[in-house]
């Protein structure tokens, strides 16, 4: 995956730092073959709770705004919000909240690989929607060059229907989902993914030194 991610960036004269970040569309395909499913018509959801983990009363709140086909997102979610997770969340020091943004990056699959981790949550819990969302980010060359076969089998790595799921990103289900998150992020003009905000304060940084030292501070 890193290989891939850096090949990614050094096609388009990027380099993956954790001061930089996502700003706009990279080459991408149409996702790939898809597996045979037939679920029929779904109705399009409005709304959903928000990604959270953590408790309400958490003395720090923690935001991330990020795009599925975002190299630099795939690193903060595989590299960095584990170590977070461990030493913040896992403590009850901060709630940590997912904000979808779809630049896009890729114009399916940022919207694709959000869509589905909402028919996954919505059939789950907050818990499995981040596993889900770092299984995508894990597997995020497949996720562009073969998307719909990821969506499906990941969620049946979950005891999901991932015919369901992929049904959801086919029917743009959970878009108005979506695409509300989006606006709040453009709202509070925030234009790269991903996007740090730790008690209503951006970072520049997402390295893990940045986001540790703000959280202590507020602590």
């Amino acid at each position: 995956m890193r290989t891939s991610r850096r090949s990614l960036l050094a096609a388009t004269g990027g380099a993956l730092t954790a001061t930089a970040g996502c700003l706009g569309s990279l080459p991408g395909s149409s996702g790939g073959a898809k597996p045979s499913c037939d679920v029929g018509e779904q109705e399009t959801v409005q709304e959903l709770p928000r990604p959270t983990l953590g408790p309400d009363d958490a003395p720090v709140t923690v935001d991330a705004y990020e795009d599925f086909a975002c190299p630099h997102c795939a690193t903060y979610s595989t590299d960095i919000f584990p170590k977070i997770r461990e030493d913040y969340v896992s403590s009850g020091d901060i709630k940590y909240r997912f904000f979808d943004f779809p630049l896009p990056v890729n114009e399916q699959w940022s919207w694709g690989g959000a869509i589905a981790a909402r028919a996954v949550q919505d059939r789950t819990d907050a818990e499995t929607y981040f596993d889900y969302a770092h299984a995508l980010f894990e597997n995020q060359d497949k996720l562009t060059s073969s998307g719909h076969q990821l969506v499906h089998d990941q969620a049946e790595e979950l005891d999901v229907n991932g015919c369901q799921v992929m049904a959801a990103v086919e029917q743009d289900t959970y878009r108005p989902v979506v695409e509300a998150d989006r606006q709040r992020a453009t709202d509070n003009g925030y234009d790269s993914t991903p996007t740090i905000v730790v008690d209503g304060e951006a970072l520049d940084s997402y390295s893990y030194d940045a986001v540790s030292s703000a959280i202590e501070s507020k602590l």
